[in-house]
């Protein structure tokens, strides 16, 4: 399994110059890397000197790199989709469509973008995998996506069972395989619903792998102007509400303040130069932080069962901006644009709240 990196900031902070340095120094280390980057247009190829295809290529000694493309993947998915439909359908009616008719609809390149890194970790060949996205909220829903999905099912699935939709659905040959062509996973079993267990495996795969700062990192990127600040302190509290966990803060092109150290604290931050010289990397390599220490960063969620109490690291946010709703077994807490919903564990499922607080960034559940 690999080693996910993702860069999150301002636009122009210069996240994909930190992820090419990135990617090259654990390439010189020899590990297997890939940069994956989501941007259709030609800039990170050209800060590569290597123009991008849909397909990973080698660009370097143990480094490859690929370009997400929304529509391209669209079209793949939606050729498989209608060979499936002629094989379960007596009158087909995809055929008459075509991929380049779609559009891609809103969180849809997310969730392809989704899958394509969950496919390249999957894969096995890979030791890091640098992603390098829009770098603000878009990349934080597309990691929470696992999360997401799964509160949906829960919330959603017997109702669904029980609907004479539902029930068509279950009954229907076709069903099963294009999920299974749409998700990338096997489906087997004598109806849909009877396999919704490999679905559920899957989203918990992918929340505890976002969990896991050993696994999955974000890593600030900010310079001295204060609206790049602000922005990075905005995405490091929304951050946690995905449960992705911060490892530092790069200052790209300016020193370390004190007002900087102080907007950060408790994470690390460092200085890296201007980038220039496309045939020298080692300058920026040199100065980036140690992407291991981040499991030392503060993580989004503590549960204590003995203590009867779940904290929650949200770093700029204030407690007027917070806000916390009890529904059965779940706690959700919306702060700024994002909501979380946490099941309890079965030591605390079924206690109310008795109280909460907001103390040094922390949110503190009590029950």
């Amino acid at each position: 399994m690999a080693l996910i990196l993702t860069f999150l900031g301002k636009g122009g902070t210069g996240r994909s110059t930190i992820a090419i340095a990135t990617a090259k120094k654990y390439a010189a280390q020899g590990k297997r890397v890939l940069l994956l980057g989501q941007d259709p247009g030609p800039a990170l190829g050209i800060l590569l000197g290597v123009p991008l295809t849909l397909n990973p290529q080698e660009i370097a000694p143990n480094l490859k790199a690929v370009q997400v493309q929304s529509g391209p993947l669209l079209e793949r998915r939606w050729d498989e989709v209608k060979q499936l439909e002629a094989q379960y359908v007596r009158t087909p009616f995809f055929k008459q469509i075509y991929g380049q008719e779609l559009g891609v609809l809103p969180g849809m390149d997310s969730a392809l973008a989704l899958n394509e890194l969950r496919e390249y970790d999957d894969s096995k060949q890979y030791d890091v995998i640098v992603y390098d996205g829009n770098g603000g909220m878009d990349t934080l829903r597309m990691l929470g996506m696992p999360e997401i999905l799964s509160w949906y099912i829960r919330r959603f699935r017997q109702a669904l069972v029980d609907s004479d939709l539902g029930k068509a659905l279950s009954s229907s040959p076709f069903i099963q395989p294009l999920v299974s062509t749409v998700l990338t996973v096997d489906l087997s079993g004598d109806n849909a619903f009877q396999s919704t267990k490999q679905v559920d495996n899957l989203l918990d795969k992918g929340k505890e792998t976002l969990a896991d700062p050993n696994r999955t990192a974000a890593f600030l990127v900010t310079t001295g102007d204060a609206s790049a600040i602000a922005t990075a302190r905005y995405l490091w509290g929304s951050s946690q509400q995905v449960s992705l966990t911060v490892g530092g803060v790069i200052v790209n092109q300016a020193p370390i303040t004190e007002a900087i150290t102080a907007e950060f604290d408790p994470l690390t931050a460092v200085s890296v130069p201007a980038h220039s010289d496309n045939n020298n990397w080692q300058p920026l390599i040199d100065a980036l932080p140690d992407f291991s220490q981040a499991a030392k960063a503060p993580q989004p969620i503590n549960i204590n069962i003995a203590q009867r109490q779940v904290s929650l690291f949200l770093p700029g946010f204030d407690k007027k901006e917070i806000k916390l709703i009890q529904s059965g077994p779940e706690v959700t807490i919306e702060a700024g644009d994002q909501r979380r919903n946490i099941l309890l564990p079965p030591a605390l499922t079924g206690k109310s709240v008795t109280g909460a607080k907001f103390l040094n960034g922390y949110l503190i559940i009590s029950f």
